[in-house]
């Protein structure tokens, strides 16, 4: 309804009401054998009859009408509901009552002696207007002379003013309208209009479970058929269904009874559940449409549920949002629109955010400034998930900070080149259709500590402008069976909208020789392996794994992974060349001397803590970095590794020199 016709509707529906509490009124003052001059020329009683004729193109119907048929309330309840509603709507009710009692609030008994086809089953707790919680009964010695009260979201909703009740807020919270979806959400959502439709209104309609990776688009998939039935849709968490059954019924009552006064549908968000009984025991015997968001189906036994499994966005796809959200700027992108779509996988909400943000900006940017704006966002759009699983290092180090063999700096950029280009080689030239699986970038980087493996990450993630995280395995893996490949899923369904960089430290955890199955354990320990190595084939983005120890790794599981680079212990010259670069433009120093310092046999990432340690002495003294700050350093760093400074010790005539 637009404003205007609501406005009308609900002074009608007003009309309506008052003219249904004056009926009970003349009922009571007869009852009473009042006067009818009580009742006041403002306020005339009106037959049904003239009250059927006045109201009849009414549409929507009146609330009150509504909420009768919709709880099947017998004509003797619903005189029962306007006597109470006029206690609250009408002073002279009160007043009437108090004159000829010694009571203000009205009571079973009187409904009883006052209104036609009186039945006691209206008091009833199965009864609708005590189930439905639509009228509390308050306490007192006798049952029946216990005083009535209408409950307030009733009484509202009878007004014409419509509102999530009060003790569902915090628990339950409206969807808003969702935003243009894609041509396979939409499909998803028109299929299940057509299941709800084609239900037998005699029975329970399906759970539909929303199934997948793409969270966001469930709910407004969820959204867009909600809306197409006219329904308002309502979201939960999992972890807000009470555990204990006397709360979960009171809580099944009252959605029940809300879904039916705002029309309402109710996604609940199952992507961790917390409490499986819980869940489904509400699921299962609580009547109205739900829909669920989950990984994977639940295990619904005594209700019937449909599940519909969320494909990722194609490219095509990705595309038509992007020249949907940006309209004539896509134009001026000069085809960057189709990186961004390939790289990241986000929803119509999320490109809309991201569009905004750089239409924002100066009109006048260029196209790589648009362009660059546009990945920034999207980047910032994509790692809210994966912040709260792994630790983002921010990329500082770039091509010229590494020292390594040209063989593995060459392996490390074409590394590069095959992130870079997946988007022409896959979707332009069509490799994608060719290759149904593999199509993701798998790196392993085997070497001892502090040889570069997490710097090369770094160098890649700078390169590429993409967010990199590291993950621990060590902590991942779980020795309860199933939890390892749990939290493995957590993390890639996170990454998959970014297609971030996953660094994989100590995969060695994971990735040992296969052994025997002799147990259990064995068993799942290859399954958790296998998964990892799918996952990351099936990663849009690049998975990195580090180890310490390659020969440890099975060789099965070495050729499914696209690239692997050897980071050796550095020689003299790869040290001298570490030392040179290690210390920054600004940082003062004097009369180093490399040679001296090449010596050292330790590896790159020794070689940065001897640095930074030996500038921290330097500034203490207030003097540049010299070759004793950097010996005392060195020693410091050698007593750390629990090793003897036999390969070099700085002699006292080069100390003294300084």
């Amino acid at each position: 309804m637009n404003n205007i016709t609501h406005k009308a509707w609900l002074q009608q529906n007003q009309q309506y009401l008052m003219a249904a509490v004056a009926e009970v009124r003349a009922q009571l003052q007869e009852h009473y054998k009042k006067s009818p001059d009580v009742c006041t020329k403002d306020q005339p009683v009106s037959s049904s009859d003239d009250k059927q004729n006045t109201f009849q193109d009414l549409s929507p119907s009146p609330a009150l009408e509504t909420l009768c048929a919709s709880f099947g309330l017998s004509s003797f309840e619903r005189a029962i509901l306007l006597l109470c509603a006029g206690i609250e709507l009408d002073t002279s009710f009160s007043n009437l009552i108090a004159e000829n009692s010694n009571r203000t609030a009205p009571v079973f008994n009187l409904a009883l002696s006052v209104f036609p086809d009186p039945h006691w089953s209206a008091l009833a707790p199965t009864s609708p207007i005590r189930r439905w919680r639509i009228i509390e009964v308050g306490t007192a010695n006798c049952l029946t002379n216990s005083p009535l009260k209408i409950d307030e979201r009733i009484l509202h909703y009878l007004t014409g003013i419509s509102y999530l009740d009060s003790r569902l807020q915090g628990m339950i919270r409206p969807v808003r309208e969702s935003s243009e979806l894609i041509d396979s959400h939409i499909n998803l959502s028109q299929q299940m209009v057509k299941v709800w439709e084609e239900t037998d209104r005699t029975s329970p309609s399906p759970i539909i479970q929303l199934t997948g990776e793409q969270h966001s688009s469930k709910q407004n998939i969820a959204s867009k058929a909600s809306s197409a039935m006219g329904l308002q849709l309502h979201v939960m968490d999992n972890g807000d269904i009470p555990v204990n059954p006397t709360e979960r019924e009171a809580l099944s009552r009252l959605w029940e009874r809300e879904a039916v006064l705002s029309e309402s549908a109710l996604l609940v968000n199952c992507e961790n559940v917390e409490n499986q009984r819980a869940v489904n025991s509400f699921l299962e015997n609580t009547h109205g449409i739900f829909i669920v968001s989950t990984r994977e189906p639940l295990p619904l036994r005594d209700r019937a549920s449909l599940s519909l499994e969320i494909p990722k966005s194609s490219t095509k796809e990705q595309l038509k949002l992007w020249h949907q959200a940006l309209g004539p700027r896509a134009k001026k992108l000069n085809g960057q629109l189709e990186n961004l779509a390939w790289q990241f996988q986000m929803d119509a909400q999320s490109v809309n955010t991201a569009s905004a943000q750089m239409l924002g900006s100066d009109p006048c940017l260029e196209p790589d400034e648009m362009g660059a704006k546009l990945w920034d966002a999207c980047r910032i759009q994509a790692r809210q998930r994966l912040d709260e699983l792994a630790q983002r290092i921010e990329p500082l180090a770039k091509w010229e900070d590494i020292v390594l063999p040209e063989a593995q700096l060459s392996t490390l950029r074409e590394i590069a080149v095959h992130v870079r280009q997946r988007a022409k080689v896959y979707e332009s030239w069509g490799f994608a259709a060719k290759v149904s699986s593999g199509l993701g970038i798998s790196a392993l980087f085997a070497g001892l500590s502090g040889t570069g493996k997490t710097m090369a990450a770094e160098v890649l993630a700078n390169e590429l402008k993409l967010d990199l995280y590291r993950i621990d395995l060590s902590q991942v893996v779980n020795k309860y069976i199933g939890e390892t490949e749990k939290n493995l899923r957590k993390v890639f369904d996170a990454a998959e909208q970014s297609g971030a960089i996953l660094l994989f430290d100590e995969a060695d955890a994971l990735f040992g020789k296969r052994s025997d199955v002799k147990d259990s354990h064995d068993r799942y320990s290859n399954i958790e392996c296998s998964y990892l190595l799918q996952r990351m084939e099936a990663y849009r983005g690049l998975a990195i794994l580090t180890t310490n120890m390659k020969q440890a790794l099975d060789q099965a599981f070495l050729r499914r992974i696209r690239f692997a680079v050897q980071f050796p212990f550095p020689g003299a010259e790869q040290r001298a060349e570490i030392w040179r670069r290690i210390f920054p433009g600004q940082a003062p120093t004097e009369r180093l001397d490399i040679i001296q310092l090449s010596r050292l046999d330790i590896a790159g990432g020794n070689i940065r803590n001897i640095a930074m340690n030996a500038a921290f002495l330097a500034a203490e003294a207030g003097d540049s970095v010299r070759m004793p700050h950097l010996e005392r350093a060195a020693r410091g760093e050698y007593m750390k590794l629990e090793k003897q400074m036999t390969e070099l010790v700085i002699s006292e005539k080069v100390i003294s020199r300084q």
